[in-house]
């Protein structure tokens, strides 16, 4: 498949989205691929799952990108490309008390069968939540989240977990709709649980998140596969066991990395400058 500098000049691609990600990732898709980029119309997005625990998400953080994606392509039958982000927040595996963020940028093109997958991971979120028995810890987490330019929600509880049965707000407007809310579950069920809101729209945070997972979008684009120019030549694996200095045995320390075209399966296999490895890195020698 023969790229060009813009493949999608004035194309356009379907985005599922019903919470304004069109604000960053169309501006960056027209300027770096050519795409106009519009919002699939009555599109719910929802129902793949939601951050206020209310719907679950069925799958992987992928298989529901992939899975809003067909939907776009099922309500605009006329388009050959689709796109689509998901995001997944949790604790960070490593770091105690600090919050990870994963955010995908997937692009479809059908007729091209091709998919890319721009990713962002670190620490650059606000998810976090709190579980109040009065209405002034409510107000004290919202102001240190950032209310009401970043959102949060209000949900009821059990034994400090998420229990959007007994009750649930979101798009909490202002202050006092804020105070109203968690009275109001308080006074039901003793505590509430008040979380930031991780819809995209309600979260400048995640915004910034998704805008840097579609500039790695843009950058897998812009990684042509030597061998048949398809785009997304890129990295899928790493190779470990690169020599001691002392010993000669293989350490921990990275050997390769690999990458590889999904079209073609041209695969290009790049060592590390180094020729060995410290000996703090080897079983033998360090044990």
């Amino acid at each position: 498949m023969a790229i060009v500098a813009k493949l999608y000049e004035n194309e356009v691609a379907a985005l599922a989205t019903m919470h304004g990600k069109e604000r960053v990732i169309a501006p960056l898709l027209q300027r770096a691929l050519g795409l106009r980029v519009e919002v699939t119309p009555g599109i719910d997005t929802d129902r793949f799952g939601t951050f206020s625990h209310d719907i679950e998400r069925s799958g992987s953080q992928l298989d529901a990108a992939r899975a809003k994606i067909a939907a776009a392509f099922e309500i605009s039958p006329g388009a050959r490309v689709a796109v689509a982000s998901e995001g997944s927040f949790g604790p960070h595996p490593q770091i105690p008390f600090v919050a990870l963020a994963r955010e995908i940028v997937v692009l479809k093109d059908q007729l091209n069968g091709l998919e890319l997958i721009g990713n962002y991971a670190g620490m650059d979120t606000n998810f976090s939540h709190v579980v109040v028995k009065d209405v002034a810890s409510a107000i004290a987490f919202a102001k240190r989240a950032g209310f009401p330019r970043q959102g949060v929600i209000v949900a009821g509880c059990v034994d400090q977990k998420p229990a959007p049965e007994r009750a649930l707000f979101k798009d909490i407007g202002d202050w006092i709709d804020l105070e109203s809310a968690v009275a109001t579950v308080i006074i039901t069920w003793g505590a509430a649980l008040v979380e930031t809101d991780m819809r995209a729209h309600r979260n400048p945070t995640r915004m910034r998140t998704i805008k840097r997972a579609t500039f790695d979008l843009v950058r897998l684009f812009r990684s042509p596969c030597p061998g048949c120019q398809r785009p997304g030549f890129t990295i899928t694996q790493r190779l470990f066991g690169l020599p001691c200095s002392w010993c000669g045995g293989p350490t921990t320390a990275l050997k390769a990395t690999v990458y590889s075209c999904e079209g073609c399966g041209f695969r290009d296999e790049r060592l590390v400058k180094a020729a060995t490895a410290d000996p703090g890195q080897c079983e033998e020698c360090n044990p």
